[in-house]
């Protein structure tokens, strides 16, 4: 019996993808030479929430709670990891606030 291989990536290096791909967003704020911005401290990142798409800077540790994966799950599905917008969270402001409010 032949072991079938998952196309699927692996959850840290999924994470990783993420956090990579939201150190440098935020097209309005100024940036490091790294091209970082400045205004996210480390351990953070950056998402956008909602109708509006607010900005909002989120502690790393927030990736290892499984209400924030769901979200991060649901993301995925609806806009992809593979544009240059940021990593936008597809749920009312008021959710993720109340959400985040819990995790913190």
């Amino acid at each position: 019996m032949a072991i079938k291989k998952s196309n699927k990536v692996s959850q840290p290096t999924v994470l990783k993808q993420i956090l990579k791909r939201c150190s440098s967003l935020g097209k309005k704020h100024w940036y490091d030479e790294e091209g970082l911005p400045l205004d996210v401290p480390k351990g953070h990142f950056v998402v956008y929430v909602g109708e509006n798409r607010r900005r909002y800077i989120v502690p790393i540790s927030f990736l290892s709670h499984p209400e924030f994966q769901t979200l991060l799950q649901r993301a995925e599905e609806e806009f992809g990891f593979n544009h240059d917008m940021g990593l936008t969270i597809p749920c009312e402001e008021v959710v993720f606030q109340s959400l985040t409010s819990m995790l913190r």
